[in-house]
């Protein structure tokens, strides 16, 4: 690109310097004033305690990108801050950085714009280097509570070092490439998280979302959603908070859509759980929890801050969540108000409830298989088309389906499933009243209590018997 063409000479330097007015050290170095023809580097050149800043940009080729228009907000870190960066990161000097590397933390000091400090607010904002992932800019955390901080690592000393095409702040860290653990420490509002993903020396999350060969999707809880949460069902914590990444993808906000996802939580048989997504109005979460910050780009994924812990999902609650499922939740509550599908179909553990147990594998009719009918039945009807449509006491998994298999529902009567599906269907299904035609559009919804298959039709079952 032009912009970051890689041009730099001696006599550039030296022309650069021919720019500078007048400036002024501390005692500290630091201390750089204002200069209306001088651009950052101009700046940077003529500011001791930053000579190790102007030889990374020499060794990193980025001296032009920095002289261009902007206008840019750099924030520069001190020679101090070099050194202690070189050393934690097992570097002898700036020529053992890989020049790749260097490029890109470098670039992670740069902001478009000019950002004085009195406009800075605490949130996100984009930096310029594209080590981010799927090679999107990386999130920068600002954290203006005291004073101004950069992703937990970087103070800023001396603020609003105006030039010619931009600001300087100088800083007292080198701001390095975060992965996801990184952002979710920088950030103060997200510290009940980080306490519970490390709760009792527990590492298993912090090395999994470290993990540069992955890329994740997290959905993280902000401190006033886990105060609010009370784990009602008293799940395992740890499941819970593996309910809210997404491993193998990172999807930004702009890619999302109503549609299901597997996390990488699980039910008892190890099945991973499904995680309605639904971006009609924002982005909402098994209908429970909103996207409130979107897009914090890591090197590793994207974090996605939400208002609510997203509790193990049961059948029920893809049922509520899912628009598609509206019809069908009616049927379940207030048309078949003598039986209690709801508390039935929630239920996690054995027992004995009329004889129904989980596991739970639904065939779920959508708002269209409903319309088809030509009247939804009275309760008593209604009541045993719904039990048609539910196997007791099985996961049973697409994976588990074979050609011909006639499972017997909790009303009584068998389905047949015929593999493969004809048109569209991935399934095809014959009823109890030995209806054909009948297509599973979407399998292996997967609840912590049983899963859910997507039908096209209503199931029937045998009326006759």
């Amino acid at each position: 690109m032009k912009f970051f063409s890689k041009i730099f000479t001696l006599s550039a330097l030296v022309l650069a310097f021919s720019f500078i007015i007048s400036c002024s050290d501390d005692d500290d170095g630091n201390e750089m004033e204002p200069m209306a023809d001088s651009n950052i580097v101009d700046l940077a050149l003529a500011t001791d305690d930053l000579s190790s800043l102007v030889a990374a940009l020499q060794r990193a080729d980025l001296v032009s990108a920095l002289q261009a228009d902007g206008p840019f907000t750099v924030f520069a870190p001190t020679n101090d801050a070099f050194t202690a960066f070189l050393a934690a990161n097992n570097f002898a000097s700036l020529e053992d950085v890989p020049v790749d590397l260097l490029t890109d933390v470098l670039l992670n000091h740069v902001v478009s714009g000019e950002n004085l400090s009195t406009g800075l607010s605490t949130g996100y904002i984009s930096s310029l280097s594209t080590a981010g992932v799927g090679g999107n800019n990386l999130s920068l955390f600002i954290d203006t509570s005291s004073g101004v901080s950069i992703n937990g690592v970087a103070t800023v000393n001396t603020p609003d070092v105006e030039a010619s095409n931009g600001v300087v702040h100088i800083v007292n860290g080198v701001i390095g490439l975060p992965n996801i653990v990184d952002h979710a420490v920088a950030n103060g509002d997200l510290s009940e998280l980080v306490g519970a993903l490390t709760a009792g020396g527990n590492t298993t999350f912090t090395d999994l979302l470290s993990d540069a060969g992955t890329d994740f999707t997290v959905f993280a809880p902000v401190n006033a959603a886990f105060t609010a949460f009370t784990n009602p069902n008293g799940n395992d914590i740890n499941n819970v908070l593996s309910n809210h990444v997404i491993a193998g993808t990172a999807a930004f906000a702009a890619s999302l859509s109503n549609s299901y996802a597997s996390t990488a939580g699980t039910n008892a048989d190890g099945d991973n759980l499904s995680l309605y997504i639904n971006a009609d109005s924002g982005v909402t979460l098994n209908g429970i929890s909103t996207v409130a910050a979107a897009d914090i780009v890591a090197t590793n994924g994207v974090i996605h801050a939400v208002d609510a812990v997203i509790d193990i999902p049961t059948v029920v609650s893809f049922a509520v969540a899912d628009p598609n499922f509206s019809t069908l939740v009616s049927a379940l509550t207030e048309l078949t108000p003598a039986t209690d599908f709801a508390g039935i179909l929630s239920r996690t553990e054995g027992g004995n409830m009329d004889d129904i147990n989980p596991d739970f594998t639904v065939f779920a009719p959508t708002n269209d298989a409903f319309a088809a009918l030509a009247a939804i039945p009275d309760e008593p009807v209604l009541t045993q088309i719904l039990l048609h449509h539910v196997i007791g006491g099985a996961n049973v998994r697409s994976g588990d389906l074979t050609d011909g298999i006639s499972p017997a529902t909790l009303e009584g009567d068998a389905i047949t499933i015929n593999l493969p599906g004809t048109g569209d269907n991935i399934a095809d299904v014959t009823d109890g009243a030995g209806n054909t035609g009948i297509g599973i559009t979407a399998v292996d919804v997967q609840a912590a209590n049983g899963v859910i298959h997507v039908l096209n039709t209503v199931l029937l079952p045998d009326t006759t018997n």
